[in-house]
């Protein structure tokens, strides 16, 4: 139980590092084609990891309810939306975007770029903590290969956000080995959330469809907020859709074959 546990934490941090890494293979910046084929191709995994991963057990695991099995996700998903609003109002927010006009420091644009990124990884990691929560608890809606298509989902997503992380700090001149200190650390975040939900899981378990219709939310809030906008604006926004359904069904197709 221990190895799978720690594989699920580490898995989307992998991801965010192997991204990262690709600062030391690519030009000083990333190709507005290709930064809207990975956000789109991200965006594509999180909706399908929401929808199968995330909303589904919630939905199956409140079928006590009747009729009303729909109301734990919910108000969960509601919430997780709500959460991740609330983090933009109060730190500062920073669109996938990264040539805005307007005054830039580097200093200041690196602090916000690392901050928004972390803190949309914590909803994540939580999301892998609560779905091995239930899985350890036993519950029957959630299967260990579902557990790991979600890792493997999140995983799939934070490559091309390690990339996005890292490439605009190489573009401000930053050595590469720094930058790719950066993308790396602004995954770190999700093991630690991912083990502290799981800790904290007999608190987790009776609350459970709630918690995972928190994370699917939150997700959700990055994917319109973050990744569509800038996926679908300008030139090759044909890319980033394509890129979209691509992500969608590699998720689909794991979570589906794998749970």
């Amino acid at each position: 139980m221990l190895l799978q546990l720690t594989a699920g934490a580490l898995i989307p941090f992998f991801g965010t590092t192997f991204g990262a890494a690709l600062v030391f293979f690519m030009k000083a910046e990333m190709s507005a084609a290709l930064r809207k084929g990975l956000g789109g191709f991200a965006a594509g995994v999180m909706v399908a990891a929401s929808f199968w991963s995330l909303l589904q057990p919630a939905i199956s695991s409140s079928e006590a309810l009747g009729k009303l099995a729909f109301l734990p996700a919910a108000v969960g998903y509601l919430a997780g939306t709500g959460f991740l609003l609330l983090l933009d109002v109060v730190t500062p927010h920073m669109h996938m975007d990264h040539h805005a006009e307007g005054p830039r420091s580097p200093l200041s644009q690196t602090t916000k770029l690392i901050l928004a990124v972390t803190l949309h990884n914590i909803p994540e990691g939580m999301a892998v903590g609560v779905v091995f929560a239930g899985w350890i608890a036993g519950e029957a809606t959630v299967s260990l290969a579902a557990a790991l298509a979600l890792s493997v989902g999140i995983a799939i997503q934070n490559f091309p956000e390690g990339a996005i992380v890292s490439t605009p700090l190489l573009a401000e001149g930053m050595p590469r080995k720094k930058t790719f200190f950066y993308g790396m650390l602004s995954g770190a975040v999700e093991p630690a959330a991912t083990a502290l939900t799981v800790l904290a899981s007999a608190a987790v378990v009776p609350v459970l469809p709630y918690l995972l219709a928190f994370a699917a939310g939150a997700m959700m809030y990055v994917v319109v907020e973050e990744l569509i906008p800038e996926m679908s604006e300008g030139e090759h926004s044909n890319i980033g859709t394509l890129a979209f359904s691509v992500g969608f069904v590699l998720m689909m197709i794991l979570d589906v074959a794998l749970g």
